[in-house]
């Protein structure tokens, strides 16, 4: 049973997913102090309260609802989000987009179409024999090409 265990914990992914989440956690609390020390008091003075806002708070009939911390805390998810949206997700969909081989992406072959020239019904441009009149045809040599199939004879 510890063997089982020994050879989950030593996985790569599982690795490499605690330390994502360290690093995730530390980003986090380096967002949130940055939003606590500059962006939450640059908006209490834009709003007219001084200073730090997070200790706003409203009453009805006794219940206390600090709307002020709810905001700080939206304020730094909007900020982790936005940075790990443009300092990760978007470089990396590049990176990947950049190593991905023209080959893997794929091609629809049935998409381009064309007249049967015997009984003028759609066919697909890489076909040899029509599907409705069963007459055999010579496919579009473009097709086949974009295709990445060899052409016939």
């Amino acid at each position: 049973m510890l063997n089982g265990f020994k050879d989950f914990i030593l996985r790569g992914n599982v690795i490499s997913m605690a330390i994502g989440l360290a690093v995730g956690a530390a980003f986090t609390a380096v967002v949130t102090g940055f939003s606590t020390a500059f962006i939450t008091p640059l908006i209490g003075l834009a709003t007219g309260s001084v200073g730090d806002f997070s200790t706003a708070e409203f009453s009805i009939e006794g219940a206390i609802f600090p709307y002020g911390k709810f905001l700080a805390a939206a304020i730094a998810f909007l900020i982790t989000a936005a940075v790990l949206y443009f300092c990760v997700v978007v470089p990396m969909a590049k990176v990947q987009n950049r190593f991905t081989k023209a080959e893997e992406k794929k091609v629809d072959i049935k998409a381009a179409l064309r007249d049967c020239p015997r009984c003028y019904t759609e066919i697909p441009a890489i076909a040899s024999r029509c599907a409705h009149c069963t007459s055999e045809i010579k496919p579009d040599p473009e097709a086949l090409a974009i295709a990445g199939l060899p052409a016939q004879r």
